[in-house]
C-alpha cells in the first residue's frame, strides 16, 4: 500500500485543522493550501505550500479561481495503476495528491441569516466541490475528507501504516457524493424560492449534473 505523501487543505470551518494538519506534518506530508486556511497553517508554524506555487498560476477574481486547474485535478484524478495516466502526469510535471480536506463555504447558514441575493450567491463554493467529487471519485487512491468529525480516525490510520484502508476511503466518499447532492440541492431550493418571489417560474424538476 503506498503511504499519503500530500495533502490539500482548504476549510472554511477551521475547527480541529491545526492539530490534525500539524500532525500530518510529523510524518512528513506535504501540505497544500489556500487562502485563510494557508495563513491559519503558517501561523501556526505548520510548513504549508500555497495553492499557486503548485499551480503556479495565482489565485484571482477574489478567490473564485484558485483550485480549479490541471495541477490540482491531475494529481487527484489520475489512476495510480494505468502507466498512462502516471506518464501523462510526469510529461506535465504534475504531483500526486493522496488526501484533500475540504469544507464548504457556508451556503445555507448564510441564507438562514438573512443576507442579501448577492451575499448569498457568493457563498456558492465552486472549487471545494469540484476538489472533493474528484477526489472522492478515485477514492482507490484518494481519501477525501468533507467533515471535520473525521480528522482523527483518519489521522489513526495514517499514523499506523501510513495510509488509510480503502473500506474507510469507500465510506468517505460516499460521504462526499451525500454532502455535495444536499449542498447543491439546498441552491436549487433556494434559486427556486427566488425566481418564484420574482414571479419567474423554474422547472417543477431540476436535474443536477
Amino acid at each position: 500500500m503506498n503511504i499519503i505523501k500530500r495533502a490539500l487543505i482548504s476549510v472554511f470551518d477551521k475547527t480541529g485543522i491545526e492539530v490534525f494538519a500539524k500532525n500530518l506534518a510529523s510524518k512528513g506530508i506535504e501540505i497544500i493550501s489556500t487562502g485563510g486556511t494557508y495563513n491559519s497553517l503558517k501561523a501556526a508554524g505548520i510548513p504549508v505550500l500555497k495553492i499557486d506555487e503548485l499551480t503556479k498560476f495565482p489565485e484571482m477574481l477574489d478567490g473564485r479561481v484558485k483550485t480549479l486547474h490541471p495541477n490540482i485535478h491531475g494529481g487527484l484524478l489520475a489512476r495510480r495503476d494505468i502507466p498512462a495516466h502516471m506518464r501523462q502526469l510526469h510529461e506535465h510535471n504534475i504531483s500526486l495528491i493522496d488526501l484533500v480536506v475540504v469544507n464548504l463555504y457556508p451556503f445555507e447558514r448564510t441564507v438562514h441569516s438573512g443576507s442579501t441575493f448577492e451575499e448569498c450567491i457568493e457563498q456558492i463554493d465552486i472549487g471545494g466541490p469540484s476538489m472533493l467529487r474528484s477526489a472522492a471519485k478515485n477514492f482507490s487512491s484518494v481519501t477525501a475528507i468533507c467533515d471535520v468529525v473525521d480528522y482523527n480516525r483518519v489521522w489513526m490510520q495514517i499514523e499506523k501504516g501510513g495510509n488509510t484502508s480503502r473500506d474507510l476511503r469507500l465510506e468517505l466518499a460516499r460521504k462526499v457524493f451525500s454532502k455535495t447532492t444536499l449542498y447543491d440541492s439546498a441552491i436549487v431550493e433556494y434559486l427556486s424560492e427566488q425566481a418564484e418571489s420574482a414571479s419567474v417560474m423554474l422547472p417543477d424538476n431540476v436535474r443536477i449534473v
